[in-house]
């Protein structure tokens, strides 16, 4: 069974600054992985490393057997990707940024299926400014399964999630995780 997402030696600097040092690790396809530390441990930058939104200093990364950086727009086909920090225009719609997501790929999830499945299908006509941090975090995470990935990269997902929310991303995650996307 060949890897997900590998990654060896990965290093990452800021002048000074070593964020990544060193960082090995590989993922299997259908597991969930998960990295931890604390705030500024440098997790978000090795996620960034990783999809290739950052350049790392050092070391090699492959995701679905592919460079990140060589193989970009056939490998954002099959990933999916919610960042911690993520802003859209003040004046675009639930509904619209969805359309608008799902055009960019070629067999996109349905997009109105995701909403309700997450909890927020009645708030298509409100702009994304609109919601609450909570309903904010659900729609990011639609969006990044909007390309029906065999891969998708959560940064933060729970952040604003009340417990029950929480618990309801989880078992959606868990229901996905058991068709096989990897986490």
């Amino acid at each position: 069974m060949q890897e997900v997402i590998r990654v060896e030696r990965l290093t990452k600097s800021y002048g000074r600054l070593l964020a990544a040092n060193n960082i090995s690790f590989s993922v299997m396809p259908g597991m969930v992985f998960g990295l931890l530390g604390a705030n500024g441990a440098g997790k978000s930058t090795v996620i960034e490393c990783v999809l290739g939104t950052k350049r790392m200093d050092g070391g090699r990364v492959s995701i679905l057997g592919m460079n990140p950086l060589a193989h970009r727009k056939k490998l954002f086909e099959k990933v999916g990707v919610q960042f911690q920090e993520s802003n859209y225009q003040d004046q675009i719609t639930v509904g619209e940024l969805c359309k608008v997501t799902a055009s960019l790929y070629q067999r996109p999830a349905d997009p109105n299926e995701l909403l309700k499945r997450f909890g927020i299908a009645g708030k298509q006509k409100n702009l994304v400014r609109e919601l609450s941090g909570g309903q904010r975090q659900r729609l990011f995470i639609v969006l990044a399964l909007i390309p029906d990935p065999k891969v998708v990269f959560l940064d933060e997902l729970t952040t604003g999630l009340d417990a029950k929310a929480r618990r309801e991303v989880w078992n959606i995650l868990s229901g996905l995780k058991k068709k096989g996307l990897t986490i």
